[in-house]
């Protein structure tokens, strides 16, 4: 009896494996064109980390012409939450960072060398098992638990690492005939890996990101397949990057450890070893501690955080592309209205050490990116937000024209309004050009300068009654501002009352901001030309009526 006996044995079913090569050939890409992919798994919640590392492999792939796809990683499937794909699949969209192949959210699959779903691909890691058996290079294991837990109470005593390797690999050395027998028996075993490394040897290695890293020799016996006939994450990825003719695996450098093992199973496999790329994790300053963004303590760690809260796709990408590349920041200054896909991203240029993630510039971001909108963009965003989060604000929304109206304020111009982040800001923004919101508030009128109630009624009452016309240009309604100032005592120009401030009572800006906090009850507003232009004189006049009774 030999190899091939027990490797008929054990997978009796299984394909030769000349069969999934010519199944999936290598793909017909231009030279130089990059391969990768995401591959979650689905047993929690998507991280920010995974849209991150998701938004590098595409842009990356695309930079090149190559190809972008989505495996889902579901051998473990004790830990698999409810909806878990429809949940990554929706993320990667979410973020506009949808694969070209891949799993979608339907559960179905998208291109030509899947299924993208290792649970479906059961009958390939079997064939390629059955192979590294015939050739000697994998072995069935009767270890129980409890045996190979023995062996690392032994370990520990003995003061040597721990794992499957050398003298404690108790069934490496089985004969065939021996194996057979026990198969035949019925007795449990799994598959493992006769690995022929050895530990006090190094390998040199060159990361993309990490730059050239040493290790020692992987001597591990580790298990390719399990008890229920899946694969592990170190055989599945190996068998699966190859026949997806992946030429870059991008990840999480937490994998970094398993390099010397991938690089094995590629080598004794015969296949080629594509680029590993290790991204360290995104960071978070602490206290002045830097740690990784955890999911237990920081809300934002969850993908779904950014959509909730209303994070434009392309807010959440320019930001993340401007923790991976230092350059990116600078490269957006000079190029203001340049398309995110025309930065010249390099994986080589990424923090080996982990970026550093900070909301309060996200935000800042945010902000640019939603002032370039135009006012249509914007309504349809909020509104799209609103349906899910929001009903008040989508009510606020049902008069289509008006709300453009309102939304178009300041909008458009070379300096546009950035006093929304997030759609969740909106009707904070927005809800005093409610006359419903604004009157069910009690308002606080802070005039600020003039506080004095008989000069502020006065302006108020002057204004509207001899000054504003809904027709005015936007020059002219600031020029009677500035007579209905100098008629009142005030100065005309702010620069007047700086050389003399003790000739007048308060200055032009003064007087606006009685005008502003009158119609508003803010005293930080967009142009208030352009919100009397939406509001139009009988509603200013009921607004200012309100003002002079409080």
């Amino acid at each position: 009896m030999d190899y091939k006996d027990l490797a008929n044995l054990i997978f009796p079913d299984a394909k030769d494996i000349s069969y999934y090569e010519e199944k999936y050939p290598e793909r017909k890409l231009k030279e130089g064109a990059i391969v990768t992919r995401i591959a979650p798994s689905p047993t929690g919640f998507v991280h920010i980390g995974g849209i991150y590392q998701g938004l590098v492999a595409k842009t990356v792939a695309n930079k090149t012409d190559g190809v972008f796809f989505l495996r889902i990683e579901d051998t473990d499937q004790k830990r698999e939450i409810e909806n878990g794909t429809y949940e990554i699949a929706t993320a990667c969209e979410t973020f506009g960072i949808d694969p070209d192949e891949g799993r979608t959210a339907d559960d179905k699959d998208k291109g030509d060398y899947g299924p993208y779903k290792q649970s479906l691909r059961k009958e390939i890691y079997q064939a390629y098992a059955k192979y590294m058996i015939e050739q000697g290079k994998a072995y069935p294991c009767f270890c129980s638990s409890e045996e190979v837990d023995e062996i690392r109470a032994k370990q520990e005593k003995a003061k040597v690492r721990p794992g499957y390797y050398g003298v404690w690999a108790k069934c490496r050395n089985i004969t065939v005939e021996e194996a057979i027998k026990k198969i035949e028996a019925g007795e449990k075993y799994i598959i493992r890996f006769k690995s022929q490394g050895r530990e006090d040897r190094k390998i040199k290695h060159h990361d993309v990101i990490k730059g050239n890293v040493t290790f020692p020799e992987n001597d591990q016996d580790i298990v390719i397949i399990k008890a229920d006939g899946l694969p592990t994450y170190h055989f599945a990825h190996v068998v699966d990057d190859h026949l997806m003719r992946t030429t870059h695996v991008i990840r999480g450098d937490e994998w970094l450890s398993s390099v010397p093992l991938h690089l094995q199973l590629f080598h004794e496999m015969g296949f080629k070893t594509p680029k590993y790329a290790h991204i360290a994790p995104i960071m978070k300053n602490d206290n002045g501690n830097k740690r990784k963004l955890s999911k237990r303590k920081d809300p934002e760690a969850a993908a779904s955080y950014y959509d909730e809260a209303g994070i434009p796709k392309l807010a959440v990408k320019e930001y993340l592309l401007n923790i991976a590349n230092s350059s990116f920041e600078n490269w957006r200054r000079a190029n203001k209205e340049a398309n995110i896909e025309d930065f010249d991203f390099k994986l080589n240029k990424m923090s080996v050490s982990g970026a550093l993630f900070d909301m309060v510039k996200l935000l800042d971001v945010s902000k640019v990116v939603i002032s370039k909108y135009s006012a249509e963009e914007v309504y349809e965003e909020s509104l799209n937000w609103a349906k899910k989060y929001d009903k008040e604000l989508e009510e606020m929304l049902e008069d289509k024209e008006y709300a453009l109206k309102v939304l178009g304020i300041e909008r458009g111009n070379k300096k546009p309004r950035k006093d929304i982040a997030k759609w969740s800001d909106v009707k904070e923004n927005i809800n005093y050009m409610y006359d419903d919101k604004f009157n069910e508030i009690e308002q606080e009128y802070n005039y600020q300068v003039i506080n004095e109630k008989q000069d502020v009624n006065t302006i108020l009452k002057e204004y509207i009654e001899n000054y504003y016309d809904d027709n005015d240009d936007k020059q002219t309604w600031f020029n009677k501002i500035k007579e209905l100032a100098g008629k009142l005592g005030y100065a005309k120009e702010v620069k007047e009352f700086k050389a003399n401030p003790d000739a007048y009572k308060a200055h032009v800006g003064d007087v606006s901001t009685v005008l502003r906090v009158a119609l508003t009850a803010r005293t930080n507003t967009p142009d208030m030309y352009e919100i009397m232009q939406v509001l139009g004189k009988d509603r200013i006049a009921k607004r200012f009526e309100k003002a002079m009774n409080q």
